[in-house]
């Protein structure tokens, strides 16, 4: 029983003298199981150095990687929705917008700022998808309008970073308004020239697809992002017809002419510059 005996190794470290890894060392991706480096992951814009699977990130991490030196000046910080309608389903509206602001440390599921990105000046919009859902009630309309008034005074570039579930239904009619109002600002933009780029990022969905997220000059995907209005249970129901597969995905929609271009995140800062510095 030989194989049974532990050779001695020449290491001897007391049970009390190992040290615990700090939680938060290392990432594992979810989908090819590479673990890696937490900072190494941040580096490579929260993408694996693998498979390039890309974790969903919010506006603090999208801020990082596209503002130069990630220096901006934010607006509307203490802008925060209201229970305007005392809406109740299974839990009060007011206290789920209590309980998202305390557990985000965010007061609405977009947020707006201004800087440079590879010495252009630019306007960026970005939607946070751990406020309930990303969805768009009449803060985040506001938000996005202010944005584009903005773009609009300064001649600046807007960037719409979409990543929602859709309209608040806890708002009703105020959240659905907001599809009209970010529309019309866009349009007047339009007439003005200033370029606007949408990236839809996962998931985009419902009414922030409807509006602004598919209005931009150029819109541009993340790889494998869930793009759609409905469901596929849904548009199945509705049209009586089985879908093609994965006929929400970026890489159908850039198929069928959608989106412009599919670019990866840790791309996405340079392109984009191209992309400015050739319609300047």
């Amino acid at each position: 029983m030989a194989w049974f005996t532990r050779k001695d190794a020449g290491i001897h470290t007391l049970t009390e003298e190992k040290k615990e890894v700090p939680d938060g060392l290392w990432y594992k991706c979810p989908e090819c199981k590479k673990v890696m480096h937490t900072k190494e992951h941040k580096e490579n814009a929260y993408t694996c150095i693998q498979c390039s699977y890309q974790s969903r990130i919010g506006s603090k991490e999208y801020f990082e990687i596209l503002f130069d030196e990630n220096k901006f000046e934010e607006y509307d910080i203490n802008m925060f929705s209201k229970d305007m309608l005392n809406f109740e389903d299974t839990k009060k509206y007011s206290d789920r917008l209590e309980l998202s602001r305390k557990k985000t440390s965010l007061f609405d599921a977009v947020r707006t700022a201004s800087g440079e990105m590879d010495h252009h000046k630019i306007i960026i919009a970005c939607m946070d998808f751990e406020f309930i859902g990303g969805s768009m009630g009449s803060v985040v309309g506001e938000k996005v309008a202010r944005s584009i008034d903005r773009a609009r005074e300064k001649k600046t570039p807007l960037i719409i970073i979409s990543k929602s579930g859709g309209a608040r239904m806890m708002e009703s009619a105020f959240s659905l308004m907001q599809l009209a109002k970010t529309s019309a600002k866009l349009a007047l933009l339009k007439e003005e020239k200033v370029p606007y780029i949408s990236i839809l990022t996962d998931p985009t969905t419902g009414g922030v697809t409807a509006s602004f997220a598919m209005l931009g000059d150029f819109n541009i995907a993340e790889p494998g992002a869930l793009i759609g209005f409905a469901g596929p249970r849904v548009v199945r129901e509705t049209i009586g017809k089985d879908l093609p597969k994965g006929f929400q995905s970026a890489e159908f929609l850039l198929e069928h002419g959608f989106v412009d271009f599919i670019v990866p995140r840790n791309e996405m800062k340079q392109k984009i510059s191209l992309l400015l510095r050739m319609l300047s």
